[in-house]
């Protein structure tokens, strides 16, 4: 939902706007709450299951299988931590967000950011803000850069903040043009 957000900011201010950074991010709300069989099943056991199963699928939600290797209870303590809540308990809010979500589409208007420089950046298994939602923003934005990432999932801001922390300026000097499959993210034309 931040990058929808942070997407209607940037059309609302553009002349104030000098870069963006879109991660894990889609346009369209829709592409976002489309409910497969496996995000349908693992829905449910957030909602019904026991305290354990309810983290363990929110977990399954938001990391890739890779990632879901490790500590389960670190990995859960650190989420929790971050989101500011045990992620075995979904916030009340969390319903009407998806709606207002489901309902909110900028993908008409991305083309109106064209000029301001634009990283949209993707974790190659997420479920949620799936890589060809992001692909699809990078490439209604023109000159914006994608770079999605091997191995991770909707948590990557937080599991791979590490690639992040140098905060450069400009979106093209995040990371060199190409990375080695395993040392980080990789890069698509978008």
């Amino acid at each position: 939902m931040g990058g929808l957000i942070a997407l209607e900011l940037a059309l609302g201010a553009r002349k104030r706007v000098r870069s963006l950074t879109l991660m894990c991010s889609f346009a369209r709300g829709s592409d976002a709450t489309k409910l497969g069989a496996k995000i349908l099943w693992i829905l449910l056991r957030i909602r019904m299951g026991s305290k354990a199963m309810r983290r363990h699928a929110f977990m399954e939600l938001v990391l890739s299988d890779e990632e879901l290797k490790a500590d389960e209870q670190l990995t859960a303590d650190r989420l929790s931590r971050v989101l500011g809540h045990d992620v075995a308990d979904i916030p009340a809010i969390t319903q009407k967000q998806v709606a207002a979500m489901k309902k909110h589409d900028v993908t008409p208007r991305l083309k109106e950011l064209a000029g301001i420089p634009t990283l949209v950046i993707s974790g190659e298994k997420d479920v949620i803000a799936k890589p060809e939602a992001g692909r699809e923003i990078a490439a209604r934005i023109s000159g914006a850069r994608y770079i999605e990432f091997a191995g991770t999932a909707h948590a990557l801001p937080i599991f791979h903040a590490d690639h992040f922390q140098n905060n450069q300026p400009a979106p093209g000097r995040f990371f060199p043009a190409r990375m080695e499959p395993g040392s980080g993210p990789h890069t698509r034309d978008a």
